[in-house]
């Protein structure tokens, strides 16, 4: 399975396809809540890679997509101490990355945000344990050297293993829910 993922990453582009990267202005955030208040964290590093090329109808094939986040490069704006919650429930010394694969090449039209989203199907290694799951895309836009990806990813950290954060003796509690929110522009290296 792994090898199949990758592959394109790893050798010559399929005919017709192309390899872009993760251009630096991505925006990616993690939403959650506590019992008090909601909670917002940014993660600083994040890199990637896709191989994708033009459609006959129109639209874009991509065939793969390889996202990885680095977990100590995740900042929190209730500071330092839920920094190092944050890093210790992620298992950062033992997993420091958390990383998307897509599963399956996925034909994708431009559209706006208000249309229905539309899911690509991958698979999530978060904390050492891998899952997997259907990341939202709610705007998609291409030009001839570039992809934007807008979305979101809702999961539930202990699917992953993960006890939610918690501070002052256990009084203040992270829900186990949070959603990821990316704003992502892919541009090409080669054609």
């Amino acid at each position: 399975m792994f090898l199949l993922v990758t592959w394109p990453f790893m050798g010559a582009d399929p005919p017709g396809q192309s390899e872009y990267h993760l251009s630096g202005g991505y925006n990616v955030t993690i939403h959650g809540t506590m019992s008090i208040h909601d909670w917002v964290e940014t993660i600083g590093e994040v890199t990637g890679d896709m191989v994708a090329g033009s459609h006959a109808g129109g639209g874009t094939d991509v065939t793969a997509i390889r996202i990885v986040m680095v977990v100590r490069s995740i900042r929190s704006d209730m500071g330092t101490t839920m920094n190092n919650k944050t890093y210790k429930a992620l298992k950062a010394d033992a997993d420091p990355q958390i990383t998307f694969l897509l599963d399956a090449p996925v034909t994708v039209l431009p559209f706006r945000r208000g249309a229905k989203p539309i899911a690509l199907a991958g698979h999530l290694t978060l904390a050492g344990v891998t899952k997997p799951v259907a990341l939202l895309v709610d705007e998609f836009e291409f030009t001839a050297d570039s992809m934007r990806f807008e979305g979101k990813q809702m999961i539930n950290m202990t699917d992953f293993g993960v006890k939610p954060p918690s501070a002052l003796f256990g009084t203040l509690r992270a829900a186990p829910d949070i959603t990821i929110y990316f704003k992502t522009v892919f541009t090409i290296l080669s054609k």
